[in-house]
């Protein structure tokens, strides 16, 4: 992990956030009891109250006592143990500090804390009375206005299909901060929406929103698992409409993408899968399922840097917030770095102030569940480049809470964590931006670069975090076997026509998209040549490539052919490409032709000489350094520069590469850069690349 951060940005950590306490004399608690506890203090922020105190020399941990009180403070319900702190349920030990949360927002309550010395109780603290905040948006200012389905019935019904695109559409219309789109549409046909929120107006495409280095969220792909669906909705209106100006300024610098349902199916049926039965967080490699489709395709169009995906934990034994990176071993280290540090450096810290007990997935009694698996999304992101972290809610019950079964107060404990943790997500992305997109940058060029082993079933590790926090039970290691680790990585992956383009029957009805429909909703270059479709490794996703292409692939596409390096070592002389052509490692001394319709694949190359091509079928070249000029025209399949070195002028002119934009990004050109009638034009997917001369028409902001 890069660093343990124990301080973070001194904001508020939800919005309209009050501190209330009980106005108690100054020297209420002089003549305090031995062992009662002291300072007791109560904050509201939405949904949530945040209870601290002064340690008790000796206490084994503490219950906290909740009783409904009227305006006057007089009690209208019994007390109740609504929570018990531990040592192991933050990281700060000398401010313990609990969320209350299971009530309904706007009502009184009387709080009181006691210590316990194993089992012994001690006395209570003197009672704390406050209100609690209100649900957020002024009822009569329009748009704040709004409220869900959930909210309307008082949690008793979470918010509907039907109810949540009125609701979108609502926001959408009076708030111009937002902008709803389709993604695509389910198997039953709902729409897929997405709301696309940025200050004071959105981007208006896909291309202009990914240069704010977007954040997404993805709130409810198991439809029986609803509560962080109901925590998206809520912040959704918050941002479109509040006038905080952490709200605002936060919005000025990227934008938020929430999807509040990817599965309206199965949460129309409240099924864990869609109506196919597929658990889509098993599909996001493969995108068999017209809605893991539809979030690839937006991943690949939107770019978002950073994300979080939610979820529902049955592990009674759980903290509040259970949370995972991306951790299959072919996930950059710099990327895996980052969520890790998202969530230990920030989560685990800002859940200490609040009272939230963040955590590792199982935290205790383990949880082999969701480890290498390529198809879930927090994997599949990673392997994209994307920082992120799987969100689980403790269902119910637990060792720090009393178990309230699936009722209202159980359901607003669940939704407000997750808008807790959604709102941290948003200030983190704030505060460490910089870091972000330098992992971002790290990881595409280490990806681009093919070198190391390749795995294809295997987690990295994490380390148990120190006691006391978090827990016994750090996710299990879950090791690559021998028989699933490929040392010698490839430099492409060729496929037939039929492997190609072939008709699938892995979808639903027995009818599936191509292996072609499938790769460029992915995003991956591919190249035609005489002989087949080969898809290069030198590409920003090379972890992803081989495990849906190649025959160890545990849950794979099709057996592509491993196409090996046909060029090492040193050549003298001058090189002509035809066909296709793999250089790695290789030192050419002389010009390289590319012929029209060959393919010339370099990694790890030095060319000394100019580097010319004129409809050539694809050229991809990555950590390489080329001394002379380079000149790429009328290229017709893909074109890739990544991380290169380049001794001269660049120019690209009159490339007709379909839907695959000419890639340039992360390289060093002492020389001017020129792209003049590429179609598409060229991007760097937010890598800038350092240009020692004038960069004209299409790559000037390159």
């Amino acid at each position: 992990m890069r660093r343990q951060r124990s301080t973070f940005i001194a904001v508020s950590t939800l919005i309209a956030l009050t501190l209330t306490t009980a106005p108690t004399p100054a020297n209420a608690q002089s003549a305090a009891e031995p062992h009662q506890v002291t300072a007791l203090t109560v904050r509201q922020a939405d949904g949530y109250a945040t209870l601290a105190w002064q340690p008790v020399d000796g206490a084994t941990d503490y219950q906290i006592e909740r009783t409904a009180v009227d305006a006057n403070g007089t009690p209208t319900g019994a007390p109740t143990i609504v929570g018990i702190w531990r040592p192991n349920r933050q990281i700060n030990q000398q401010a313990p500090t609990f969320a209350d949360a299971g009530f309904n927002p706007g009502d009184t309550f009387q709080w009181r804390v006691r210590a316990r010395t194993d089992t012994t109780e001690q006395p209570y603290s003197d009672p704390v009375v406050a209100t609690t905040t209100a649900p957020w948006g002024n009822p009569t200012t329009p748009g704040e206005q709004l409220r869900t389905g959930w909210e309307t019935t008082n949690a008793a019904q979470y918010t509907s299909d039907t109810d949540e695109y009125a609701y979108t559409a609502a926001i959408d219309a009076l708030s111009g901060r937002v902008r709803v789109v389709e993604l695509g549409r389910t198997v039953q046909n709902r729409p897929i929406n997405m709301m696309v929120i940025g200050h004071p107006t959105p981007a208006t495409t896909p291309e202009a929103v990914a240069a704010t280095a977007p954040v997404a969220i993805n709130c409810n792909v198991h439809g029986n698992e609803p509560g962080d669906r109901e925590a998206c909705l809520i912040m959704a209106r918050q941002l479109a409409f509040s006038t905080d100006p952490r709200i605002t300024d936060l919005l000025s610098r990227t934008t938020v993408l929430i999807v509040p349902t990817i599965n309206g199916d199965g949460r129309a049926n409240n099924t864990r899968g869609n109506s196919t039965g597929q658990d889509l967080n098993r599909d996001y490699s493969l995108i068999r399922q017209p809605e893991t489709a539809a979030y690839i395709k937006m991943v690949r169009d939107y770019r978002p840097v950073a994300g979080y995906d939610g979820h529902e934990f049955g592990n009674s034994r759980a903290g509040d917030l259970p949370m995972l990176p991306p951790r299959h071993q072919n996930v950059a280290q710099p990327i895996f770095d980052q969520s890790q540090d998202m969530i230990e450096g920030h989560m685990y810290a800002k859940g200490a102030e609040a009272g939230w007990w963040a955590c590792p997935y199982g935290c205790e009694g383990g949880g082999n569940i969701g480890l290498s698996e390529e198809t879930i999304l927090r994997n599949t992101l990673g392997l994209k480049n994307v920082a992120n972290s799987l969100l689980e809610l403790r269902s119910s019950g637990g060792q720090t809470r009393p178990d309230e079964g699936n009722t209202a107060n159980n359901r607003r404990r669940k939704t407000y964590s997750a808008l807790w943790t959604f709102q941290q997500f948003l200030d983190y992305h704030r505060a460490d931006r910089a870091d972000i997109l330098n992992s971002r940058a790290e990881s595409i060029e280490i990806q681009a670069a093919n070198t190391g082993r390749l795995v294809f079933r295997g987690s990295r590790p994490i380390p148990a975090y120190p006691a006391p926090h978090p827990g016994d039970s750090p996710p299990p290691l879950d090791a690559p076997r021998a028989d699933l680790i490929l040392d010698n990585a490839p430099c492409a992956y060729k496929l037939t026509d039929e492997q190609y383009n072939g008709a699938r029957t892995d979808g639903p009805g027995g009818v599936g998209t191509t292996v072609a429909q499938r790769i460029a909703a992915h995003g991956w270059k591919v190249i035609k040549t005489e002989d087949g479709y080969y898809v290069p490794l030198n590409q920003p996703e090379r972890g992803l490539i081989p495990l849906l292409l190649d025959t160890k692939g545990v849950e794979k596409l099709t057996d592509g052919e491993r196409v090996y390096p046909t060029l090492t070592g040193r050549r003298n002389g001058p090189l002509t490409v035809s066909g296709f052509t793999c250089a790695d490692d290789a030192t050419i001394n002389g010009p390289v032709t590319v012929r029209a319709g060959a393919a010339l694949v370099a990694t790890g190359t030095t060319i000394s000489g100019p580097v010319t091509a004129t409809g050539a079928a694809g050229i991809l070249l990555a950590d390489s350094t080329i001394n002379g000029p380079v000149q790429i025209a009328k290229t017709t399949n893909a074109v890739s520069v990544i991380d290169v070195t380049i001794a001269g002028p660049v120019s690209l002119t009159g490339n007709t590469t379909g839907t695959d934009a000419p890639l340039l990004a992360g390289n060093t050109i002492r020389g001017p850069l020129n792209c003049t009638a590429n179609s598409p034009a060229p991007t760097n997917l937010g890598v800038a690349n350092t240009v020692h001369g004038p960069r004209t028409t299409q790559c000037a902001a390159l």
